[in-house]
């Protein structure tokens, strides 16, 4: 791939993803962080493309045309489908600003893509005008039978071109010498854009309808994503409740402890305050015993007197 004659129009930094082509259900991440992606115009060919390349190899290469559309699926999460490559390409924004400045980058390019093959396609009919002569342009009886078994031929659409040579030799030949109607060549263009034209509304649906169906099975893998993640909610709702509930049970045996503590430090202080009443009457006592002891002895030194002197 070379960008050598391509311009960058626009660009950011997003996480790339890619659909998982086995399962087409699962996203499978481009590279461990965000890389550049950018919108390339080819002005040689008229193409728009979203280009993002990882170390050596492109990891988007992406034709945008304009029946594809970019759908933001989250706050912070777009993708879209390109049938071209068989796959859903996701992008991963830091923030919602820059998905919607790359989404509306993506609309404007879609939009111009259309206006380039539109362009495209009337610059075609003009550098070929042979394409745009119908039968009521040439008129028969002129003498110009020759040139008139031409442009019949060259009237039709380049993919029945191929097919009606092998079934109209026979009968242009009939018309170069003069033996053949024109009508007939009116006939076959007709039908030669009716089946150019089936073919190319076949196409265009069948790649709408490839597109639709990675699309859809981008958005169930979605839903499994989001599935898993309101499990993975309700799982840790489950253990929420669980610890809050072990919570109140600590703190329910805290209280009940605290309560403990506090009639444990009354009853402490009550004991201190009948050792200290019982200290005090001890010390009372031990006082009234020494005076007793103490008028005991001036009794008994009294009554030692008194038996001497007599």
């Amino acid at each position: 791939m070379s960008t050598a004659r391509e311009q960058p129009i626009f660009s950011t930094r997003a996480h790339v993803f890619q659909i998982d082509p086995a399962t087409k259900r699962n996203w499978i991440p481009a590279s461990k962080h965000a890389l550049t992606v950018s919108y390339f115009y080819d002005a040689t060919r008229s193409v728009y493309r979203i280009i993002s390349v990882g170390g050596t190899k492109a990891i988007i290469n992406s034709t945008i045309t304009p029946n594809m559309t970019f759908t933001k699926t989250s706050q912070k999460f777009g993708q879209w489908a390109d049938s071209r490559a068989n796959t859903v390409y996701g992008l991963g924004f830091a923030s919602e600003q820059h998905l919607a400045q790359f989404a509306e980058k993506f609309q404007e390019v879609k939009e111009a893509a259309r206006l380039a093959r539109e362009k495209s396609q009337d610059k075609t009919e003009l550098t070929n005008p042979a394409l745009s002569i119908t039968a009521h342009q040439v008129t028969p009886g002129k003498g110009e039978n020759a040139p008139v078994g031409l442009l019949c031929l060259s009237a039709l659409p380049l993919q029945s071109r191929a097919g009606a040579t092998q079934g109209v030799w026979p009968s242009l030949l009939l018309l170069l010498a003069g033996d053949f109607w024109w009508p007939c060549c009116a006939e076959l263009e007709a039908q030669g854009t009716h089946d150019s034209s089936s073919e190319n509304n076949k196409e265009e649906l069948s790649q709408t309808l490839e597109e639709l169906e990675l699309l859809i099975k981008a958005k169930d893998e979605e839903i499994q994503v989001l599935k898993s993640q309101r499990c993975g909610r309700w799982e840790a709702e489950g253990e929420r409740e669980e610890t809050l509930q072990k919570l109140q049970e600590l703190e329910a045996r805290n209280a009940e402890l605290e309560q403990r503590l506090r009639l444990a430090e009354q009853s402490l202080a009550e004991s201190l305050a009948e050792r200290e009443r019982l200290h005090g009457e001890l010390s009372r006592a031990a006082e009234l015993m020494d005076v007793k002891i103490f008028e005991l002895g001036e009794l008994r030194q009294g009554l030692a007197k008194l038996v001497e002197s007599n």
